[in-house]
């Protein structure tokens, strides 16, 4: 199927360094580099008591990391258009952050062209 854009969504459990904003930062750009995308711009905003957000602008749109300390779980999603990329690279990236025990993975075509 072709489509405008591909979306990955990650479910992470069992995860660690969750409330870590600097691990969410180069966990983006780490996702960035994997996935060759053009980064614009990246924001972390930690939470009290505990969480933490991150998005990642870029070119291709965007990705972005949000965790749940307290449930050692973290939601992941990586979005572009344009060229198709191989966003299985970015699985790794996270996965090297966060050491997870279980990853769940749904890969979405976004904008389906009947041609």
């Amino acid at each position: 199927m072709k489509g405008v854009g591909t979306h990955l969504v990650l479910e992470l459990w069992g995860c660690s360094n969750l409330n870590d904003p600097e691990v969410v930062e180069q966990a983006l750009r780490d996702v960035v580099d994997a996935t060759d995308v053009t980064l614009l711009d990246l924001r972390v905003y930690p939470f009290s008591p505990q969480g933490v957000t991150g998005v990642a602008i870029v070119a291709e749109s965007h990705i972005m990391i949000h965790t749940w300390p307290e449930h050692t779980y973290a939601a992941i999603d990586i979005f572009t258009c344009g060229q198709e990329r191989d966003l299985t690279s970015a699985i790794e990236a996270v996965r090297t952050r966060f050491t997870p025990d279980r990853v769940q993975m749904m890969h979405i075509v976004r904008g389906i062209l009947v041609e």
